[in-house]
């Protein structure tokens, strides 16, 4: 890995909801992931999404075969991803927003569907200044449903 962070990796234990929540902007319906498992700062980190069917993209995605929308498990990865990033840069009550940039390689192998935990491996490939490049996989059950290059960049809150 190449970036400009230098401090020794130490894991992290797991981080709940709560810790979810002070490190990403999202809400319901759109947080997309509800524990991570572990994170290695300046590394990686694995987070999970328990996947339901009372989530409202099955009503239409599709009827009578519910499938998790391929966009939305990218933006799982993207999500833990940010995770990361606030863990990794200190970032947490910074007001600091990580945006994702761009989508490189996307492949999808398996459905995702309603009562599974969605396994989000991500890994920080480099920071160099405010953006930050990933390598997400997603799986269930040890199965790879998806992976993706993907880039963000840290950004300043918008101002009012």
């Amino acid at each position: 890995m190449t970036g400009e962070v230098d401090a020794a990796p130490a894991a992290t234990g797991s981080i709940d909801i709560r810790g979810i929540m002070a490190a990403l902007p999202h809400r319901y319906p759109m947080l997309l992931v509800d524990r991570v498992v572990a994170l290695i700062p300046n590394e990686k980190i694995h987070a999970v999404k328990a996947v339901s069917i009372n989530e409202s993209f099955f009503q239409g995605h599709f009827p009578g075969r519910p499938i998790m929308p391929g966009v939305l498990i990218v933006e799982a990865m993207a999500q833990a991803a940010g995770v990361l990033t606030v863990e990794t840069l200190d970032l947490r009550g910074s007001g600091k927003l990580v945006y994702f940039m761009s989508i490189d390689g996307a492949k999808f192998r398996n459905p995702v569907e309603p009562g599974c935990l969605l396994d989000l491996h991500v890994e920080l490939l480099q920071i160099r200044g405010r953006v930050c490049k990933f390598l997400g996989k997603a799986s269930v059950d040890g199965k790879l449903c998806a992976e993706a290059n993907f880039v963000a960049m840290i950004a300043d809150p918008p101002v009012d």
